[in-house]
């Protein structure tokens, strides 16, 4: 996920960042627990951090999960089967896209919907390939990452939620689509941005259902790390500013504004750009951020250190239920 601190691409222009003051964090706790605002009180099912760590592990232990490799295969048939467990509907799509290099890649989008029939929908989206090349590192720079954080912590928390929407009674009148958008790492920036994203954007152009649209969506990109800090990132404040207020607030009433700061991140080229700027549904991105705008990412973005050491079931939990708290708050106040 080699991403970009300014984005030009996809025919946007540079965004203001929005500083929002803190909303308030409304004491909860994080299981099971009662949120309780002047507005709200609703009961929001607890996430299971140690099964999504787990999730993590499985992926990892494939190995690279690169275009064209045997892993690649193997966890797609695992994210679908998964998502077939829990969701109402699968989808695949199989297709190949055109990388940078000119190379055609076997391309592997897989889609769970929850309740089809509500017309109020939230679309939660992550990529699951990784990177090829461990570009930032200093050794092995040739040789593929595991891409524990930067891609299978985002599968392993969206599919433990798909989990949870299923027993737990997702609220009926909230459809949820779960995006696991494939191709998204296999870009350089001397090739351009629109090199990344490419399952994403090809998803954007082919939705799994014809003109498909969600009141909103979200992104989850290197959101298992340890010491995770999730600042309100610019595009996301440009294209969804009203969307990213929504889920920091539903964060600080589920416990976890130490993670979702209200400070301004740096501009972000990720796969919520295609979403926004193709189907026009207003994405957001919660990815972990330092707060130098000239070196935006964590140390072990893009290096042989983003591997299972580095995820922490504290933040995996923290990601989960905030997007829980999300989801059952739509269901009373969408």
């Amino acid at each position: 996920m080699l991403k970009y601190v300014r984005f030009a691409g996809f025919a946007i222009a540079a965004a203001a960042l929005v500083s929002c003051g803190n909303g308030g964090n409304n004491p909860a706790t994080a299981d099971g627990h009662t949120t309780d605002t002047p507005a709200l009180r609703i009961q929001v099912p607890a996430f299971d951090a140690d099964t999504a760590y787990a999730y993590t592990q499985w992926q990892v232990a494939l190995g690279p999960r690169t275009p064209g490799s045997a892993a690649q295969r193997k966890c797609a048939d695992w994210m679908a089967d998964g998502l077939r467990k829990w969701c109402d509907t699968v989808y695949r799509q199989e297709t190949k896209v055109k990388g940078g290099d000119g190379k055609m890649l076997p391309c592997l989008n897989i889609i769970g919907v929850i309740n089809p029939k509500a017309t109020y929908r939230i679309l939660l989206l992550t990529h699951w390939d990784s990177r090829p090349w461990a570009d930032m590192d200093t050794k092995g720079q040739d040789k593929p990452i595991d891409a524990a954080d930067d891609g299978a912590s985002g599968v392993a928390i969206l599919t433990e939620l798909a989990k949870v929407l299923k027993t737990q009674h997702c609220p009926s009148n909230v459809g949820v689509d779960i995006l696991f958008t494939d191709v998204e790492d296999y870009g350089r920036s001397e090739w351009g941005e629109n090199s990344y994203c490419l399952g994403t954007q090809y998803w954007a152009a082919h939705p799994h259902v014809a003109g498909y649209k969600a009141a909103f969506g979200i992104l989850l990109d290197m959101a298992g790390a340890k010491n995770a800090q999730f600042p309100m990132e610019g595009v996301s404040a440009h294209f969804a500013s009203d969307i990213q207020e929504k889920v920091w607030t539903a964060a600080g009433r589920a416990g976890y504004s130490s993670y979702f700061l209200y400070t301004p991140g740096a501009n972000i080229t990720d796969d919520h750009v295609p979403v926004n700027t193709i189907t026009g549904i207003k994405t957001i991105d919660i990815i972990n951020l330092t707060s130098d705008p000239e070196k935006p990412f964590a140390a072990h973005w893009h290096t042989h250190a983003d591997n299972m050491q580095i995820i922490d079931p504290n933040t995996l939990k923290a990601v989960g239920q905030t997007l829980l708290q999300v989801i059952y708050e739509a269901g009373i106040n969408p």
